[in-house]
C-alpha cells in the first residue's frame, strides 16, 4: 500500500490526462495513455526520477497514442493492450488518427486478455476488458493501491464517447454496471479526460 506515486499531464488538442504512476519502493514507472507531447512527458519522467518499464494504454484512439511511438523508442520499453484493441490501433479510421490529419496505425507489443493479472512496476493489475468507447477498452486496476486508471469509459459524472467505429452504448453500460461498479466504493478513479473521481461517487451520481 501506498507505495504509488501518481503525476498527471494534461495534454493534447482534447485534453487528454497522461498518467506517470512510479513506485516508491523500486523506482519503476509506467506511462498511461501517453496522449503526445513526448518531451513534455520524458521532462516530468526526469524530475520524477523513474524508469520506465512499460507503456499502458486504455485504448487506442488518437488523443490516448500519439507519444507512445517515441516513447517507446526513447525508453526501449513495450507499448501493451489488451488484445481485442489492436484492431482499433492499426487502423487510421478506427483509431481517428485520420480526423487528426495525421493517418497511422500502430501495433502493440504486449497483448493481454481480459482478466489477466499482470505485475507491472512492482504493481499488481487486475486488468478489466470494458468495451463502450471502442472494442477492445481496458481499464487497469491496482487493488493494492485502490486505483483505477478507467480510460474512456468512466468519468467524473458521465463516460466516454460511443460513437466512434466499434463504439456501443449497450456495452458502455454493461462494462459500467457489471464490472466499474463492482468494485469497492472507495477506489480512486483517474480517467482519461476530466477529473478524479470514486466508484462511491459515481455509483450515486453519475446519469449512466
Amino acid at each position: 500500500m501506498n507505495q504509488l506515486q501518481l503525476e498527471t499531464l494534461v495534454l493534447g488538442p482534447v485534453s487528454t490526462n497522461c498518467y506517470l504512476a512510479k513506485n516508491r519502493v523500486f523506482g519503476a514507472m509506467l506511462i498511461i495513455d501517453p496522449a503526445d507531447r513526448a518531451d513534455a512527458i520524458a521532462r516530468k519522467i526526469s524530475g520524477m526520477g523513474g524508469k520506465p518499464e512499460a507503456i499502458l494504454l486504455t485504448h487506442g484512439h488518437f488523443d490516448h497514442i500519439g507519444a507512445a511511438q517515441e516513447l517507446k523508442t526513447r525508453y526501449g520499453v513495450p507499448i501493451c493492450a489488451l488484445e481485442k484493441e489492436q484492431e482499433v490501433l492499426s487502423d487510421p479510421v478506427k483509431n481517428l488518427t485520420c480526423w487528426n490529419g495525421s493517418g497511422y496505425g500502430l501495433t502493440a507489443d504486449r497483448l493481454f486478455a481480459d482478466g489477466e493479472k499482470l505485475l507491472l512496476a512492482g504493481f499488481s493489475f487486475a486488468l478489466l476488458h470494458t468495451p463502450g468507447p471502442p472494442i477492445g477498452s481496458t481499464c487497469y486496476y491496482l487493488p493494492d493501491e485502490q486505483v483505477l486508471f478507467s480510460g474512456d469509459t468512466l468519468f467524473h459524472c458521465s463516460v466516454g464517447r460511443t460513437d466512434f467505429p466499434t463504439g456501443s452504448m449497450g456495452d458502455m453500460h454493461r462494462s459500467l454496471h457489471e464490472k466499474l461498479f463492482e468494485l469497492p466504493d472507495e477506489t480512486e478513479v483517474y480517467p482519461g479526460h476530466d477529473a478524479v473521481t470514486t466508484i462511491q461517487y459515481e455509483k450515486r451520481f453519475n446519469p449512466y
